[in-house]
C-alpha cells in the first residue's frame, strides 16, 4: 500500500514499541493513541510532523469499551478515514496462579483482546466499504508458548494470535490482517543483570530485540506484503525454537 496522504492508527503509540512503529510510517499521517501519557503522545506527534507528515494525539481507556468505541469513530471523523491500524497497546499483568483474581484477567483481556477486536470491528468495516486497509496486531511469542505469572496476558496475545486470522478471512479481500509477535523485546525494567542475560543466552540470535526492530516488521506489513494476510510474523531472536 503506499502510504503517502492515508492515515493510520497506532495505539500505545506515545511510548516503547508504539512510538517506533509511528515513527516508521514514511509519509504515512498517524494518530497517536493514549492512555495516561498526554505530555508522551504530544512529543510523539511533534516528531511525526518534523517527518513532514500529519499527526494527532487522542486518549482513551481501553479498558472501557464505549472510549474504545469513541476512540474508532473520533478517528475516523478526523481523518477523513483511516487505511491502517496497529493494535499496539497492551498491559502486562504479573501474577502467580495462587494470586489471580478475576480483576486481573478482566483488565488483561479487555485491554489486549477485547479492544482490537472492537477497533478491528468498526474501522475494519468501515475500510472494507472503501476497499482497502491494512490492520496488524501485535502479538507475542508468549501467545504460542505462555511463561509463567502470566495466565491472562499469554491467554490474551493467543487470542490475538486467533483473532487475526479469523479477522483476515471476514475482511477479504479488501483489507489484510497480519500481526507481529515479538520476543524478548524491551523487557520488564526491574529485571537483575543476571536475568537479562539468562533471556539473551537463550535467545539463538544473542541479543535482545528494539522497539525498531518490531517497527521494520509491522511496516513492512503495512506497506510492502501485498499477498499476505492471516499471518503472525515472529520478531523473538529465535527464541520461540530454542
Amino acid at each position: 500500500m503506499e502510504l503517502r496522504g492515508r492515515w493510520g492508527l497506532v495505539t500505545g503509540a506515545a511510548r516503547r514499541i508504539g512510538r517506533s512503529i509511528a515513527l516508521a510510517g514514511r509519509g504515512l499521517n498517524v494518530i497517536v493513541h493514549y492512555h495516561a501519557s498526554a505530555d508522551a503522545a504530544a512529543a510523539t506527534v511533534g516528531e511525526i510532523e518534523a517527518l513532514g507528515v500529519r499527526a494527532l494525539a487522542l486518549p482513551a481507556d481501553l479498558g472501557r469499551a464505549d472510549d474504545v468505541v469513541r476512540l474508532a469513530r473520533e478517528a475516523e471523523a478526523r481523518s477523513g478515514g483511516v487505511d491502517v491500524l496497529v493494535n499496539n497497546a497492551s498491559n502486562y499483568l504479573r501474577a502467580s496462579f495462587d494470586e489471580l483474581t478475576e480483576g486481573i484477567w478482566d483488565a488483561s483481556l479487555d485491554v489486549n483482546l477485547k479492544a482490537p477486536f472492537l477497533l478491528a470491528w468498526h474501522l475494519g468495516r468501515a475500510m472494507r466499504a472503501r476497499g482497502r486497509g491494512r490492520i496488524v496486531n501485535l502479538a507475542d511469542w508468549a501467545g504460542e508458548r505462555p511463561y509463567a505469572d502470566y495466565l491472562p496476558y499469554c491467554v490474551s496475545k493467543a487470542g490475538v494470535i486467533c483473532l487475526t486470522k479469523a479477522l483476515a478471512k471476514a475482511l477479504a479481500p479488501a483489507v489484510q490482517v497480519n500481526a507481529v509477535a515479538p520476543g524478548p523485546v524491551m523487557p520488564p525494567e526491574d529485571l537483575t543483570p543476571a536475568e537479562r542475560e539468562a533471556i539473551v543466552r537463550a535467545t539463538p540470535l544473542r541479543r535482545l530485540g528494539t522497539p525498531e526492530d518490531v517497527a521494520r516488521c509491522v511496516r513492512f506489513l503495512v506497506e510492502e506484503a501485498d499477498f499476505t494476510t492471516g499471518a503472525v510474523y515472529l520478531v523473538d531472536g529465535g527464541r520461540l525454537i530454542a
